[in-house]
């Protein structure tokens, strides 16, 4: 079956996971893709295991490869820029972070991504792509501008992204996860929000993941715990 036949719905059996800090989120996409086991001894951890990574507080699209990597994580990333991002490095500032540093790790990760054995394509993986990864291979983890992005369901956000999207307004890089599709939209986990259920359109989700900033950075995880219903 494909995606959206009959109105089907395909959803990824993973659960919703709250961040605990403010730059945690796309290391809590990859707690929900973990086992029981290595979520717990993650958790346990945790701090060493940042330190370890390189990242510290600060994780960008390939630190998160990295640690897929660490876990065994089958995935490739796509993205339009293959080294640290200054537009989303400017926002570190105000939070006493040694940006150079940083954009010498990103430099460094990519650079050694392919002896690692990590894939990354260059360009901007198209809604049809995304979906029908979604729909047969798993899920994905995808960088947005939050401003951008609101849920149709709980209504999150709306008027934020509506003003943000005709007069403007800072970047806000956020990781989410998107773990199903429908005929007319994307589910997503996204863990900022204690909601464990999230949806957009393909349109709002192309506003927030292909604006300045982004890099359209997007992962691909492959890994089939799908449901049909």
């Amino acid at each position: 079956m494909t995606t959206g036949e009959n109105g089907a719905l395909i959803q990824h059996n993973v659960p919703h996971i709250q961040q605990r800090y403010n730059w945690d989120c796309g290391v809590t996409c990859i707690l929900m893709l973990l086992s029981e086991e290595d979520k717990t001894k993650f958790l346990n951890n945790f701090t060493k295991i940042c330190q370890k990574e390189g990242f510290g507080h600060t994780t960008c699209t390939i630190d998160l490869c990295y640690l897929l990597k660490r876990y065994n994580i089958e995935h490739c990333m796509y993205t339009t820029r293959q080294s640290a991002n200054t537009r989303s490095l400017s926002n570190l500032t105000n939070y006493n972070i040694n940006t150079e540093k940083v954009a010498t790790r990103i430099s460094k990760k990519f650079a050694n991504a392919p002896v690692c054995g990590i894939r990354i394509y260059d360009g901007v993986l198209s809604v049809k792509d995304l979906v029908s990864h979604i729909a047969h291979k798993g899920p994905a983890i995808v960088l947005v501008d939050a401003g951008l992005l609101s849920c149709d369901l709980c209504k999150h956000n709306k008027l934020t992204a509506e003003f943000r999207r005709i007069f403007g307004g800072s970047y806000r890089g956020h990781y989410i996860l998107i773990f199903g599709v429908s005929s007319s939209k994307l589910l997503y986990r996204d863990p900022a929000r204690s909601s464990p259920f999230c949806a957009t359109t393909f349109k709002r989700l192309q506003a927030a993941r292909l604006t300045l900033g982004t890099d359209c950075d997007i992962i691909l995880i492959y890994k089939k715990i799908y449901t049909k219903m």
